[in-house]
């Protein structure tokens, strides 16, 4: 299997998946229905070949592995290039993972445009799983800012009735950071006359040059994360975008930012990550505790959760700024477990949107007693969103808080402080929707989960109590990965700290 292109073929089956819906031809429902079928067989075959690349994958290395390249721009020193190392290795497989929740979750949601909204679906797959799997700078970049499109697209036309401005706050608030991160690109191309990322990554780039590189590539991930105060375009996006745009977008988009700072920032300039990491603290703590405050205010439910992914995503970046074993990979396990659980969430906002069509939390109350099933599922992956132990979020959260302590304890205490936020606004929202009485007439005659929507919960309910239970099977393809990105750090610090001593 190691001679096989996989990461070609899972970047690129989806993109041919969508070719194929683009040739159907017929009357509108068959349309539809072919359309649905070819997607859902598409992004399923996708997910599987992808189980082979962790399947293959050596634990023991430290390297990028079954790197796959081809002659693409050789005048200019830029290759198509595809790899993957421990960091990036389970973000290629929960792109692939969500894809096909979310096509199932939208069989019956979606009724117009079936075939476009498929197409654009399989396309930001592709998007998405050739950013994580990119090993050229160019050809990063190319993924990074193709996966907007689509994005844009799917908002813009499947939204909720303010889904046009919505769609290009979204899309200007993320192109205006990449535009400067491109000027970075240029610069470090020109520094070092390659976008090889392998290359890049053991290039020493001048002091003087670092901060301002280092700022450039934060204004673009920062964003994507998103990081206080550049939050504002994520409630609007996940209010406005259909139920399977939310999914991919708190489940993987988000971790576009911090993929980034492990990728790009930490290992090519290290020298500004020191000398900016209080800032990074700083905007993470204010985030975690103002956005949770922030979320218990809500009046929509997909606007509280929707808050509550800037908080955990605060936790991701402290993770990945403490740069200890701990704290880095608890960034990366709390990235893959917020991926799976908010999605989960607002799966189940969905499922009782579809049914009632508002999101006002005032106007449910009682569910347990029309829905006990989705009582559950819904109470399962709260739990998990608050980090219960045995869950994914409990694994993710202690990971973090170990390497904050061990970094600074005023970060740790504010952190955890967000911890006992965290479950106020969750609780409170699941006891507002789920408990109490039907006081509301409409609700007395709300129908519980059928198989479909059974089917699409139960996969999300294993990985985040496998996760929780057996958290090794995926802390230990990350740790070589990981212990060669702090160590590399570690010994660029310390060369840096040594050069003017031994000038003098």
């Amino acid at each position: 299997m190691n001679n096989w292109p996989l990461l070609s073929i899972v970047t690129f089956l989806p993109m041919l998946g969508a070719f194929f819906v683009l040739l159907i031809r017929g009357e509108t429902a068959q349309v539809a229905r072919n359309a649905r079928y070819v997607a859902m067989l598409t992004s399923v075959f996708t997910f599987l070949i992808s189980l082979l690349i962790w399947y293959n994958f050596d634990t023991n290395s430290a390297d990028f592995q079954m790197v796959d390249q081809a002659r693409w721009l050789p005048g200019y020193s830029i290759v198509y290039k595809m790899g993957v190392d421990g960091i990036s290795l389970f973000f290629v497989i929960l792109s692939t993972f969500l894809t096909p929740i979310c096509i199932l979750s939208a069989w019956d949601a979606i009724q117009t445009r079936v075939k476009e909204y498929m197409i654009a679906f399989l396309v930001l797959e592709t998007m998405m799983v050739g950013m994580f799997c990119a090993l050229d700078l160019v050809l990063f970049y190319t993924f990074f800012e193709g996966v907007l499109i689509p994005m844009f697209i799917i908002i813009g036309v499947w939204g909720g009735a303010r889904r046009v401005y919505a769609a290009f706050k979204f899309f200007l608030y993320t192109l205006l950071g990449s535009v400067l991160m491109l000027l970075a690109v240029l610069a470090m191309y020109f520094d070092a006359h390659t976008t090889d990322i392998q290359v890049l990554l053991g290039h020493a780039f001048p002091a003087a040059m670092q901060p301002w590189l280092w700022l450039a590539f934060f204004a673009s991930f920062a964003v994507k994360v998103p990081m206080w105060p550049v939050h504002t375009w994520l409630p609007d996006a996940h209010v406005e975008a259909p139920t399977a745009g939310s999914v991919i977008l708190a489940g993987v988009l988000l971790k576009m930012g911090g993929y980034g700072f492990l990728r790009f920032s930490v290992p090519m300039f290290p020298l500004a990550t020191h000398d900016f990491m209080p800032l990074i603290f700083t905007l993470s703590v204010v985030a975690v505790i103002y956005t949770s405050l922030v979320a218990l205010v809500q009046k929509d439910m997909k606007k509280l959760i929707a808050y509550s992914s800037v908080a955990h995503m605060g936790f991701v970046t402290i993770g990945v700024f403490t740069l200890q074993t701990q704290g880095v990979e608890g960034a990366i396990f709390q990235m893959l477990s917020h991926g799976i659980v908010s999605g989960a969430l607002f799966l189940c906002v969905g499922v009782i949107y579809d049914r009632m069509h508002t999101r006002e939390i005032a106007r449910y109350g009682g569910l347990a007693q029309r829905m006990p099933v989705y009582a559950f599922m819904f109470m399962l992956f709260t739990m998990a969103s608050v980090g219960l132990p045995g869950t994914g979020g409990f694994v993710g959260e202690f990971l973090v808080l170990n390497g904050a302590f061990q970094v600074n304890s005023w970060v740790a205490f504010f952190a955890a402080f967000g911890l006992i936020l965290g479950p106020a606004y969750a609780l409170y929202l699941y006891r507002r929707v789920i408990f109490g009485k039907l006081v509301h007439e409409d609700l007395k005659s709300i129908l519980d989960l059928n198989a479909r929507e059974v089917f699409l919960f139960v996969p999300l309910v294993l990985v985040v109590l496998w996760m929780g239970i057996y958290p090794s099977s995926f802390l230990t393809p990350m740790h070589a990965s990981v212990a060669k990105l702090i160590n590399d750090y570690q010994l660029t610090k310390t060369a840096a700290v040594q050069a003017p001593s031994a000038a003098q």
